[in-house]
């Protein structure tokens, strides 16, 4: 199979398709089913990230690595035109850093670069201290469905402080659609607005429920941005995080100008029906 990276084709950063490691595919048989939706929502290349840490810590980088080869020879005997890489979901804890610099806790698509965060879903709590010791180390965070945290819901005002820290955000593609509710749908849509996300996702966990679905969450984009920005979010950001790359922070809208813009009045125009 041409492993290549199509130019019209989107990168899935954080997806639960090996089997049998965490909440997410239970059995080879799921885990080619998820791939097949996978690629006919035109998604090419997936990073699969079992959760680590936190419940999780039994799932080992090596087992990691391991799993996602055989998912790519499984899927390449199936016919399945889908591009395998490995990383992982990390819960935050202490453990957390030099476990990375070992190798047992995986970055994305194993390139030693990107760290996919995972905050507790009932709270927020600063994640200053993290992020620099990240860096010290050579590493960049991206913390894994804001719009889904329970604290970032009550407040949203930390968001912004964490990208201007150089931490990277990564929503979920169903957020965009409401599959999370109302109030994280309008905290996705508010952080596009925004610009400050990096990265949209699946978070898919299986075939059935939570399924690797991307184009409509990439049609949304459009709408509340423009298509550049789908791009970037849906596809190119990806692509960097594959082979390791840097991504460019962006310029996000300033909370002091949003009133008096254009873009505000659309936003607050937008608001009125949208649920906070």
């Amino acid at each position: 199979m041409d492993t290549k990276v199509a130019p019209n084709s989107y990168v899935d950063v954080h997806c639960h398709l090996l089997p049998g490691l965490d909440d997410g595919a239970k059995d080879w048989a799921q885990t080619v089913a998820m791939a097949r939706i996978a690629v006919d929502e035109t998604i090419q290349t997936v990073i699969a990230t079992p959760h680590q840490l936190g419940s999780y810590s039994q799932n080992h980088g090596q087992q990691i690595r391991q799993l996602a080869r055989e998912a790519q020879d499984v899927l390449n005997h199936e016919n399945v035109a889908l591009r395998v890489l490995p990383g992982a979901d990390v819960r935050i804890e202490d453990c957390m850093v030099p476990e990375l610099v070992t190798g047992k806790i995986l970055t994305l698509a194993d390139q030693g670069k990107h760290v996919l965060l995972e905050l507790p879903h009932e709270l927020y709590f600063s994640l200053t201290p993290v992020l620099k010791e990240l860096e010290a180390n050579q590493f960049v965070g991206i913390l894994s469905h804001p719009e889904r945290n329970h604290g970032l819901l009550h407040d949203r005002k930390p968001i912004r402080s964490l990208v201007d820290q150089g931490c990277l955000m990564q929503i979920t593609a169903g957020s965009l659609l409401g599959n999370f509710g109302k109030a994280s749908q309008s905290l996705a849509e508010w952080m596009i607005q925004q610009r400050l996300v990096h990265f949209v996702a699946t978070d898919a966990h299986g075939d059935k429920s939570r399924r690797p679905h991307m184009r409509r969450a990439f049609e949304c984009i459009i709408q509340l941005s423009d298509e550049q920005n789908a791009w970037n979010l849906c596809f190119r950001n990806g692509h960097k995080i594959s082979l390791g790359q840097d991504i460019a922070q962006g310029i996000h809208v300033p909370m002091d100008n949003l009133s008096s813009s254009w873009f505000g009045w659309k936003w607050n125009r937008r608001q009125k029906n949208i649920a906070v």
